[in-house]
């Protein structure tokens, strides 16, 4: 297995991967009238916030769904999705914000996943709100030291013979996974494709 990662050091617990309950009502209420006091003394507009709204809306995995698909279906947008992802994502209309994207392609031989050991650094533009349990120490910790153990806890069962890669995103650095192409999927359309490709596969815990 080869990891690719910082050496951080964390002592997480054995605990499975699941999602904390992180509801709060009171803290939308206090965002609700920060966000009031801020328009009426001019720190931005009421228009600038529906821009953010309507930008933070459009951030969903089906943007990266949409990347993908296309890579299965057209080669040349598959070579140029991992030679630079970002210029790639452009293409298609999805801005990362300046930070560089490594799309890294699953195979017969290798099995890529990505984690965040510091924080939860991901792409939200092209994958959506990142998942509770991306977020968790659980996921964080255990994900680099026994990641095949991780996996099969997200019903992902990779054989011995194929080699497991884990990628920690930083700061500077997003990661998102081209997964494997579904067998018997030749008659399907672009779109049709795209609907095939999930979050947990762009992640790199489930296969498609």
């Amino acid at each position: 297995m080869t990891q690719d990662h910082h050496a951080h050091h964390h002592d997480h617990s054995h605990d499975p991967i699941e999602a904390p309950d992180t509801s709060n009502s009171d803290t939308a209420l206090l965002a609700d009238a920060l966000r009031l006091v801020l328009i009426e003394k001019g720190g931005f507009s009421a228009q600038d916030v529906q821009d953010q709204l309507t930008l933070m809306e459009g951030r969903s995995d089906r943007n990266g769904a949409a990347m993908i698909a296309r890579a299965w279906v057209d080669a040349d947008y598959k070579a140029a999705l991992l030679a630079n992802g970002k210029e790639a994502a452009k293409t298609l209309g999805h801005d990362t914000k300046g930070t560089p994207l490594v799309v890294l392609e699953n195979t017969e031989d290798v099995h890529n996943v990505v984690v965040c050991t510091l924080c939860s650094c991901y792409p939200v533009t092209l994958l959506g709100p990142s998942p509770e349990w991306y977020k968790s120490k659980a996921y964080r910790g255990r994900v680099v030291r026994d990641p095949r153990s991780v996996l099969r806890e997200f019903g992902t069962d990779i054989g011995n013979g194929r080699e497991v890669r884990v990628h920690d995103s930083t700061a500077d650095m997003r990661y998102m996974i081209l997964p494997k192409r579904p067998p018997e999927t030749d008659h399907l359309s672009e779109a049709e494709l795209a609907a095939l490709v999930t979050r947990n596969g762009l992640i790199g815990v489930t296969e498609l």
